[in-house]
């Protein structure tokens, strides 16, 4: 057995510990990693499993929602006149240069109503669409009537329909009474009426090409 003054023990006890007061660098060691993987364990439980979207439509897929979804015209129905009522009196659709715009006087053809807003991303993404083919159906009588609503201005809208070539009828909702007469809930949304107004197909969200056209031909064919 060594003795107090044993030179070994003597030497071991000159040399300097490593670590902080009583704790060793393994005990350091051990406590920094049961801190790490609490940190983890508390982030993995306080993280959302999903974080959903904003409430708004991506261009191109959905519609954009500006008012709670209700039940709206359904196919059968007789389209009601482009008009409504604000503040208790009647108001009256009218197109860019404040004419009246009229169902009554589009009897006889097939009329695409398109409400929509040059604000609208999905709406931005299918004038394409509802401009092809209000252009390739036009000499057959179709009516296309895109219905702005929630505008600052008709200028501001003129505006962008110059510039968009946009040649069908484009009627100003100014104050949304057409709008809450339709009893629609987001843009775009389209209604496609017969030749005798009646409504044959309606349309919540952007629409393709092929889609139109595949309930248009019906339409025109119709007599």
């Amino acid at each position: 057995m060594a003795s107090a003054t044993d030179p070994a023990l003597e030497i071991d006890a000159r040399r300097p510990r490593r670590g902080i007061g009583p704790f060793s660098v393994r005990h350091l060691l051990t406590i920094l990693g049961v801190l790490v993987g609490a940190g983890l364990v508390l982030t993995i439980v306080t993280m959302p499993i999903d974080v959903a979207p904003p409430p708004t439509a991506r261009p191109g897929s959905s519609q954009f929602l500006i008012a709670a979804p209700t039940a709206g015209l359904r196919v059968g129905d007789l389209a009601p006149e482009l008009a409504g009522t604000v503040d208790g009196r009647s108001v009256e659709l009218v197109d860019l240069d404040e004419r009246p715009v009229r169902l009554a006087d589009l009897r006889g053809r097939p009329v695409w109503i398109n409400f929509w807003a040059t604000w609208c991303p999905p709406c931005q993404e299918e004038v394409p669409v509802v401009r092809a083919v209000f252009e390739r159906h036009r000499v057959e009588g179709l009516v296309v009537l895109g219905i702005s609503v929630q505008e600052t201005s008709p200028e501001d809208v003129r505006a962008y329909a110059s510039r968009y070539e946009l040649a069908y009828t484009i009627g100003f909702d100014a104050t949304s009474a057409i709008f809450k007469t339709y009893r629609i809930f987001g843009l775009p949304t389209h209604l496609f009426l017969d030749r005798d107004g009646v409504i044959r197909r309606v349309v919540n969200g952007p629409i393709t090409e092929a889609e139109a056209e595949a309930i248009i031909g019906p339409l025109l064919e119709a007599r």
